[in-house]
């Protein structure tokens, strides 16, 4: 039975990739941080299947032991400090777990058993930025516009180098905006399907958002997993942008969303200067040809079945949890 291995398995990717694992026959292994307060409602169904361990991005100690301790074949990275915004506001924070954090995750599997253990590292979209060509690919010239794009490009880079200087089996994925019902609220997707749920059940009256021009490449991260596995099954390391070849603005989101329950868009959404970006990412379009060519992987679920599955799993989640009173009276 091949060991796996799972930093951020409680966020949206790791609790599918976790399913996934699973469902291929993995014992699969988890790495939480320590905290007084455990969040684990993504992968609440999945605890007496898979194995949690202690251990943090910051603290090399910490993950060569859990690595001594599994002996896993495969290690997929996913922790980071995801949320862009949230990286202007706390930027050394984001460089301490999205950057340095890889190196000394690269370390502590060099120094356990550099190799058999293969190791996935999450990279980002938001590398590219400021996009050199359009779409991206895996050769176009990064150019990040957040403190989250430049701690991924050094993730990026110093997972290149690992591989090229131990001769480690170490891949990046490329991957571009992948979401779900599982999603934070933080997001913008999620924000969008969230409030679109609220407003129809009378719960909010307003849906407040920055840029609706800006375009993204969005697919469904259940999709973007499967990808992430097949990497760590070929024969030599590489890396590949996992895409759609789609781009949507948030406009369109958000007519789609609304659409979904059958409301005009146009007398709820606000847009608010006070959440456009300090530095925006404009346009996002990956080309994912080499990923389906040499992995022989597609996405699965569209963007317009992304967002009605998002918009109806909210609404359910509103029905299960607010009394019918309460959002009368809202």
């Amino acid at each position: 039975m091949k060991k796996a291995v799972i930093t951020g398995v409680t966020g949206q990717d790791g609790s599918y990739l976790a399913e996934l694992l699973l469902s291929e026959g993995y014992q699969v292994h988890g790495i939480v941080r320590r905290s007084s307060t455990e969040n684990f409602e993504r992968i609440g169904h999945l605890t007496d299947r898979i194995t949690l361990h202690q251990a943090d991005l910051l603290d090399q100690s910490s993950l060569t032991t859990v690595l001594e301790e599994v002996r896993p074949q495969e290690v997929y990275n996913l922790a980071a400090q995801s949320f862009v915004p949230t990286s202007w506001k706390q930027p050394v924070l984001t460089t301490e777990f999205t950057a340095t954090g890889v190196t000394r995750l690269l370390e502590a599997v060099r120094q356990v058993d550099p190799k058999g253990i293969r190791v996935y590292q999450a990279s980002s979209s938001e590398m590219f930025g400021k996009v050199q060509e359009v779409p991206q690919r895996e050769q176009t010239p990064f150019y990040p516009r957040s403190p989250y794009g430049v701690a991924k490009v050094y993730g990026h880079w110093i997972t290149v180098n690992y591989r090229e200087s131990y001769g480690m089996y170490c891949v990046s994925g490329i991957l571009f905006n992948h979401e779900s019902e599982r999603r934070g609220k933080e997001f913008v997707t999620r924000k969008v399907t969230d409030g679109v749920a609220k407003i129809k059940l009378g719960l909010a009256r307003e849906l407040r958002l920055g840029n609706l021009d800006s375009k993204r490449d969005w697919g469904f991260a259940g999709d973007y997993v499967r990808a992430m596995w097949l990497m760590l099954q070929q024969e030599a390391p590489d890396d590949y942008v996992i895409a759609t070849g789609e781009t949507h603005s948030v406009r369109e989101l958000v007519q789609n969303a609304f659409d979904c329950v059958g409301l005009d868009w146009k007398k709820y959404v606000v847009e608010d200067p006070a959440m456009i970006r300090p530095a925006e990412v404009d346009l996002l379009i990956g080309d994912p040809s080499k990923a389906m060519k040499v992995l022989g992987w597609k996405p699965q679920v569209t963007f317009p079945e992304l967002v009605r599955r998002m918009v109806f799993a909210d609404l359910q989640r509103y029905q299960r949890t607010v009394p019918v009173e309460t959002r009368k009276a809202a």
